[in-house]
């Protein structure tokens, strides 16, 4: 199949209500039954979950699941910034001016990322790491760092695929998915955590907090069926670990740098 007619259907495929049919059917307790062959087909280490596959209803709930105690390792390092999923990475660097270079091809503006909020000033020359979830990972988003929520933002859009085609073949797909925006204030500055929905993901989810302090590590929210989370850190407040490039895989936890 050609790039320009698969592209035509990736765009049909983007209608919202397609992805709340597929999403329906993974919530629905007839999905349940796919569950064994669903991690099966992706690898996933059941042995990881926090129940045995029986007690999961729908695929939708495992595919939520949280891990056992002990599964994932916070970084302890006072200063250390840590990553907020199990992901690829598949962009990671400097932001110049205001922009992100060469994401798969594309560059990517800090205001439309960020929905023309003024809180884009702080992240002009700042950071950026492009985190993408496939399947076969654990899918919940904690907090890469201490802090308090300084504001919660929802921006609508459309669920492209954020896999290697959607972003080398869809015109900026990270800006125009629906986005959910936590920024958070730390001891240094403020971090933005974009987490970026994607095709056949009937939602985002936040879980609910007691508070509006937030200890490293602690669960932010979840993706119903894969996507990315775009990690932004403020001007001249980060610096990345040696390990931080593009194409190396990370887990919930691991240091991606320090706060400077």
């Amino acid at each position: 199949m050609n790039k320009p007619l698969l592209r035509a259907l990736t765009e049909l495929s983007s209608r919202k209500w397609i992805s709340r049919i597929t999403g329906g059917f993974a919530q629905s307790t007839l999905s349940r039954h796919l569950i064994p062959r669903f991690a099966k087909i992706y690898g996933i280490p059941v042995e990881e979950a926090e129940k045995e596959l029986a007690q999961y209803r729908t695929l939708n709930e495992f595919f939520t699941r949280r891990l056992k105690p002990g599964k994932r390792i916070i970084h302890s390092g006072p200063r250390s910034v840590i990553s907020p999923v199990d992901a690829l990475i598949t962009g990671a660097g400097d932001i110049q001016a205001g922009t992100i270079l060469n994401v798969k091809g594309q560059n990517y503006s800090i205001d439309e990322l960020l929905g023309g909020s003024k809180r884009a000033d702080h992240y002009r020359n700042g950071y950026y790491m492009v985190l993408y979830l496939s399947p076969s990972d654990y899918h919940r988003i904690h907090s890469p760092i201490s802090g308090d929520v300084m504001e919660r933002v929802h921006l609508p859009g459309k669920v492209y695929p954020v896999n290697d085609f959607g972003l080398r073949h869809m015109p900026r797909v990270l800006s125009r998915n629906e986005r959910l925006i936590t920024y958070i204030r730390h001891q240094g500055g403020e971090a933005a955590v974009v987490k970026v929905g994607a095709m056949n993901v009937s939602s985002i989810q936040y879980v609910q907090q007691d508070s509006d302090k937030l200890t490293k590590g602690e669960e932010l929210a979840y993706f119903q069926f894969g996507s990315t989370v775009v990690l932004l850190l403020e001007d001249g407040t980060f610096m990345p670990g040696e390990g931080i490039r593009t194409g190396a895989r990370v887990k919930m936890g691991d240091p991606l740098g320090e706060l400077i």
